[in-house]
């Protein structure tokens, strides 16, 4: 395996950024702004990310997109769709939709998805492997996505909030905090990588295996991650103007959906 990106997958990553960073939401306030979520809607509509696999993309573009979209807090369908997608082509037809649930989630990230569609059931044991594996690895990539943009959320909060007549960045205390969440994230991007490279490269078992692990570790470092954020913003982090408080309802949300336990892994893990 090559961790390296392709020049085509870096430049869909710059694309889904920008899209993320042009029309996700700024603040608290933003989300409830019907007018930029109109365009938001229009844009990932017109940039055919939701057809990735239909249009041949793998496993590892679907999750760098998911990834994007979840540090920008884009607040529209993503992985629902482009899992219906991959769904739709095992199955020859369109697939049955899903009902909506109530979330914690503020940015309707997981809006449409079905955990279990029932259509799986007429899939051979194969193709509802690697369409699981799929499921499992965008999940991990929207965890890893949200970690990173609490991560800048604190970093750019500690490099201007003083105290005591200088930033709070320049404090050891919350220095390590910030270095022991960028090495989360690190580790997490190492992981969830690799899992979503095996949904198209590795036999089912071990591609679902793969996703599983990662599931787990990242789950884990993007919860502490949004905790640490939280932490690092201090009063105001408890706050509903902060947009730590919606980073860790995405991370809650995307755990939740697909969850795995350690139980469930056939490897051990020290």
């Amino acid at each position: 395996m090559d961790v390296r990106l392709t020049s085509e997958q870096q430049q869909l990553r710059e694309a889904a950024a920008s899209l993320a960073d042009d029309l996700g939401p700024g603040s608290v306030a933003d989300l409830d702004d019907e007018a930029r979520k109109a365009r938001l809607e229009k844009a990932v509509d017109a940039t055919g990310f939701r057809t990735l696999r239909s249009d041949g993309a793998s496993g590892v573009e679907v999750a760098i997109v998911a990834e994007e979209f979840a540090r920008g807090l884009v607040d529209v369908p993503f992985v629902g769709p482009v899992l219906v997608d991959d769904l739709r082509n095992r199955l020859g037809r369109e697939p049955a939709a899903a009902p909506a649930r109530p979330t914690v989630d503020l940015t309707d990230s997981l809006a449409g998805v079905a955990e279990n569609p029932p259509e799986l059931a007429e899939l051979s044991d194969e193709d509802a492997g690697r369409w699981t594996a799929l499921a499992l690895s965008t999940s991990c990539a929207e965890l890893i996505g949200a970690a990173r943009g609490a991560q800048d959320l604190a970093v750019e909060y500690a490099k201007v909030r003083e105290q005591y007549g200088a930033t709070i960045g320049s404090y050891q205390a919350i220095g390590h905090l910030l270095a022991e969440s960028l090495a989360l994230i690190e580790g997490s991007i190492s992981v969830a990588r690799h899992a979503a490279w095996a949904v198209d490269e590795l036999p089912v078992a071990e591609a679902i295996e793969a996703a599983r692990v990662a599931k787990i570790y990242c789950a884990r470092a993007a919860r502490t991650v949004c905790e640490t954020s939280i932490q690092v913003h201090g009063g105001i982090g408890n706050t509903w103007e902060c947009l730590a408080h919606v980073y860790l309802r995405r991370v809650l949300t995307a755990t939740e959906t697909w969850p795995v336990r350690l139980e469930e892994l056939t490897i051990g893990l020290s």
